[in-house]
């Protein structure tokens, strides 16, 4: 799979922005294209975040659609932020859909993620990791150099939950995860005392829900993931699914449906004190 860099949610949001003006404006894309000596693949081509908007660029649609003051300050901060380079840009070997995930993560305020398979890779140990990674080799050729890389995707992606500003993490985590074994038994050890160790952060919230409960909600793994408002533009929440393949869901009725699924799990889960014990027993187990 390519590399390709995908947009940003910084890019997303201005794109979004800069078409709903166009709209308020009552303009086609055929007219600002007209008016601005551009091509209507141009115009296209930013208001769909297929490429980054340049500063200029901005500044030209917003005289155009006379947009002023603090509105415009906050757009043309909003364009500057969108030029910048995030750090899994350095690994160009990423699938497309991976490095698509990671940009949406990256800048998400708070995440909210059903784990049926395995741990979620934010509280992943490397050595948990490499495992569960290396899988694929039985389905596609993974390089050693290339499997080293995605480990080492995983375990920095990890600093979000870190730092002056963490993501806020809750997760609801099916039973069989801790039971399901992957690599050895000082592998599932190790990673139980991990997920131990991470539900001490304030940011981090771990419920476990118990096979001997009434299932109501059957799905597969899904993460959600929320935005808070940047320069005054807001971006609505995305839906992440991740099996063989992976899929990003927007539309407001599906990412609401898997919202309403969430609380579901959620509710019928154990609390944090009682998970947190759950947890502790299974790491004894192994």
């Amino acid at each position: 799979m390519s590399g390709t860099r995908g947009p940003s949610v910084r890019q997303r949001r201005l794109a979004a922005e800069l078409r709903r003006l166009r709209e308020g404006r009552r303009l086609t894309g055929d007219d600002v294209a007209l008016r601005l000596d551009w091509s209507t693949a141009k115009v296209s081509r930013i208001e769909n975040a297929r490429t980054g908007a340049k500063i200029v660029d901005v500044r030209r649609l917003l005289d155009l659609y006379e947009v002023a003051g603090d509105r415009r300050d906050d757009l043309l901060a909003l364009a500057r932020d969108a030029e910048e380079r995030g750090w899994w840009e350095d690994y160009r070997d990423l699938p497309r859909p991976l490095a698509d995930f990671i940009a949406l993560e990256s800048e998400a305020s708070a995440v909210r993620e059903w784990g049926s398979t395995v741990f979620p890779g934010l509280l992943q140990t490397e050595a948990y990791a490499r495992h569960v990674i290396g899988g694929w080799s039985e389905l596609a050729t993974l390089p050693p150099q290339e499997l080293r890389r995605r480990v080492e995707v995983r375990m920095r992606r990890q600093g979000l939950l870190r730092g002056p500003r963490p993501l806020e993490l809750s997760v609801v985590l099916d039973e069989a995860v801790l039971q399901r074994r992957i690599g050895d038994a000082e592998v599932m050890r190790a990673q139980l005392d991990r997920l131990c160790a991470f539900t001490e952060l304030p940011n981090v919230t771990v419920q476990i829900l118990p096979l001997g409960v009434a299932h109501s909600v059957l799905a597969e793994t899904f993460i959600i993931l929320e935005f808070s408002p940047v320069h005054d533009v807001v971006f609505n929440d995305i839906v992440h699914t991740e099996s063989l393949t992976i899929s990003h869901l927007a539309e407001e009725s599906v990412t609401y449906m898997y919202r309403l699924a969430y609380t579901t799990l959620a509710g019928q889960a154990l609390d944090p004190a009682r998970s947190r014990q759950r947890i502790i027993e299974a790491r004894d187990s192994w």
